[in-house]
């Protein structure tokens, strides 16, 4: 087991994380003697579903320090009324409660607990909780999920990814109830791995994937409720030039990404390890900040002209630039969006991250190979 860089609350939280990021396996080595309940099996949520109650009964038979960890919480959002009952009548204050999908958690209680629990999120792996003992390449195509990453052949990691889409599939969406015409959601999910990265346009999407585009607008809000990606927002704040605010579909790790657009199964545009490096980082990164606990907002900056930066983290006034090539060699159009930025903006730093091996520094811009890269932004000196 790698040790995860995911810090233990102190008091009672949602952990939240994709399938197979390995919520249960940080929670079995974080809370080795609490009483645990997995809802996973489908005749244990049952059981629970049928009557919630039986929770509290095996909770007040255990002391008040005692953790309690529910495991796949949202496959019975009811018993959060007894954690709630728990918590407000009896002082048990020590809940884990994970979930790969805050869709029906939010519909059974809007309030999650009424700011009771904290959040918190479990990434794929990190270059950081690995060792950095993984190449580019692999990172990029195979994704950091655990079981992607600790497969002893390319050939395993491809059997295991495209049986995730197809999983993701059956026991997410179709199990769940989520949408009733699951081959449109199929059809759904290929036009969204192709247009991942990318500025979403509801109606285009809606046109190539042959539904409604009412459709499409519930269909990505359950993408983004059940973890498999998330927005990236435009930076806007006190913008001084007209600027893109459309925000841009990540998906949550390049190997999922890449068996979902089919890139197992037919080779994509030379454009898409452009793509694949930019959800790598954008993961990096994301992790990074949860678990660091470093404030400020993550986002990318774009003008009508073609000025753009892939990553901006920003907070208050410091602002820290990072763009991603996956180019072998340095070229001076790299830095050009930077430039652009730093026309009407301060920039605290900025980096461009490339598959190369020369670090270089280009006017006030760092480049940097990827691995390196992750190197500095893991030990903070990149945002700090």
């Amino acid at each position: 087991m790698y040790t995860r860089d995911l810090k233990v609350p102190r008091r009672a939280f949602f952990l939240f994380g994709p399938r197979a990021t390995g919520k249960s396996t940080w929670l079995r080595a974080a809370f080795p003697e609490g009483l645990r309940l997995d809802l996973l099996p489908p005749e244990t949520a049952l059981v629970y579903a049928k009557t919630p109650s039986l929770l509290r009964h095996e909770v007040l038979a255990q002391p008040r320090n005692t953790w309690i960890i529910v495991d796949e919480i949202q496959k019975v959002p009811a018993l959060l009324d007894e954690v709630h009952f728990l918590m407000e009548s009896h002082g048990y204050k020590r809940f884990a409660l994970s979930g790969s999908s805050s869709r029906k958690i939010k519909r059974g209680a809007a309030n999650l607990l009424a700011g009771r629990a904290v959040m918190r999120r479990l990434h794929p792996l990190t270059t950081h909780e690995i060792g950095h003992d993984v190449s580019a390449r692999q990172a990029m195509t195979f994704g950091m999920l655990p079981m992607s990453i600790t497969a002893p052949d390319d050939a395993e990691r491809e059997d295991y990814l495209k049986a995730y889409v197809d999983a993701y599939l059956r026991e997410e969406i179709k199990y769940e109830g989520l949408v009733r015409d699951v081959g449109a959601f199929g059809r759904f999910l290929d036009v969204a791995a192709l247009m991942a990265g990318q500025r979403v346009n509801a109606a285009a999407l809606a046109r190539n994937a042959g539904v409604a585009r009412d459709t499409v607008r519930g269909y990505l809000s359950i993408f983004e409720d059940t973890l498999l990606g998330c927005w990236l927002p435009a930076y806007r704040p006190r913008a001084r030039v007209k600027e893109v605010a459309a925000p841009k579909l990540y998906w949550f790790d390049s190997g999922v990404l890449h068996a979902a657009a089919g890139g197992f199964q037919q080779p994509l545009p030379s454009e898409w390890d452009d793509v694949l490096l930019e959800h790598w980082i954008h993961h990096e990164i994301r992790a990074f900040m949860d678990y660091s606990g470093v404030r400020g907002s993550l986002c990318y900056w774009r003008t009508p002209t073609g000025s753009e930066i892939d990553f901006l983290w920003w907070f208050g006034s410091r602002a820290v630039a990072i763009e991603v090539k996956a180019s072998t060699r340095h070229r001076a159009e790299f830095t050009k969006g930077i430039e652009s930025f730093r026309e009407g903006h301060r920039l605290h730093s900025s980096w461009v991250v490339y598959l190369g091996e020369k670090t270089l520094r280009v006017g006030e811009t760092t480049v940097l190979p990827v691995m390196e890269f992750l190197r500095r932004l893991h030990e903070g000196d990149v945002i700090e």
